[in-house]
C-alpha cells in the first residue's frame, strides 16, 4: 500500500464550552461557531439569532466573500434576488460576492441561522466592533461609521427595498 509523500492534513476539532453568543444589538446575537481565523481563512461559519420583530441586517453587499444562510428555527425574512422572502428551518439561500442582501425577523417568534462566509475572512472582527459599540453605548460619527464598513467589506445600501 502506498502513502502520500505528504503529512495528513490535521482536523480542527472546537468543541463550545459556553453559550458563546456575542450581543450585536438588543435584538441579535452571534456566535462563532468557526470563524475565518481558526479554518486558515477558507469559511467562516456563524450562527445568528434574532428575537421577534428584530430589524436585523439592513440591505448591503460585500465584494470579497459570500454568504449562505441555513435557517435552523423560526421564519427569517432575507432579501436575495431582489425581493424579501420569508424562509424556514431546512431552508437556505445563497447570495454571492455583490449580492445584495439582508435579513430580519418579522415574526413573532425567536429566528436563528447559520451564516458561510467564503472565503473565511476574519469577520469576527466586524460583528465584535459592533457588539463593542453596543454595549459602550457610544455613537460613532457618520465618518467613523463609514470606516469601519470600509475595513470590513460591508456597502450597507439604506432604503433599499426596505419594506
Amino acid at each position: 500500500m502506498s502513502y502520500p509523500s505528504q503529512p495528513e492534513p490535521r482536523s480542527i476539532v472546537r468543541v463550545d464550552d459556553g453559550d458563546g453568543l456575542v450581543p450585536i444589538s438588543p435584538s441579535s446575537t452571534l456566535r462563532f461557531v468557526a470563524p475565518g481565523s481558526i479554518t486558515d481563512g477558507r469559511f467562516g461559519l456563524f450562527e445568528c439569532r434574532l428575537t421577534p420583530k428584530a430589524s436585523g441586517a439592513v440591505p448591503h453587499y460585500h465584494t470579497t466573500f459570500s454568504e449562505s444562510f441555513f435557517v435552523l428555527s423560526g421564519r427569517p425574512s432575507m432579501l436575495a434576488n431582489g425581493e424579501w422572502a420569508t424562509y424556514g428551518p431546512g431552508d437556505y439561500v445563497h447570495v454571492p460576492e455583490r449580492g445584495v442582501h439582508g435579513f430580519r425577523n418579522e415574526g413573532d417568534e425567536p429566528a436563528s441561522f447559520l451564516i458561510l462566509f467564503a472565503p473565511g475572512i476574519a469577520r469576527e472582527r466586524y460583528f465584535e466592533e459592533l457588539a463593542e459599540i453596543a454595549a459602550s453605548g457610544r455613537r460613532p460619527t457618520p465618518e467613523q461609521f463609514a470606516d469601519l464598513l470600509a475595513r470590513h467589506d460591508q456597502v450597507n445600501l439604506p432604503g433599499y427595498l426596505s419594506k
